[in-house]
């Protein structure tokens, strides 16, 4: 039985654009993105926030989440980041 988290995050880059990812270590994983080493998108966009998270049991659950964010429009985003109460200005 897995006995880790595993996450589905949201990142607030430099550019106001949000980046969707997926993670075990959510703290060692932003670290990650602003040290420029994360992802070639945020390489060019830190530093970054964290604005959101959610926890799920499985990484295919996350996984399935981070797809989903990803395909959304940016105003999506916007909607589907204030359901959680998500401060993003």
């Amino acid at each position: 039985m897995e006995t880790s988290k595993h996450y589905f995050y949201v990142l607030k880059c430099k550019d106001g654009s949000f980046y969707g990812g997926y993670t075990n270590n959510l703290e060692k994983r932003v670290a990650t993105h602003n040290s420029g080493k994360g992802a070639k998108y945020t390489k060019a966009r830190v530093p970054v926030v964290l604005i959101h998270s959610e926890t799920f049991d499985t990484k295919s659950e996350a996984l399935r989440a981070e797809i989903r964010f990803k395909k959304l429009t940016r105003k999506q985003k916007e909607r589907y980041l204030e359901e959680f109460h998500v401060s993003f200005d």
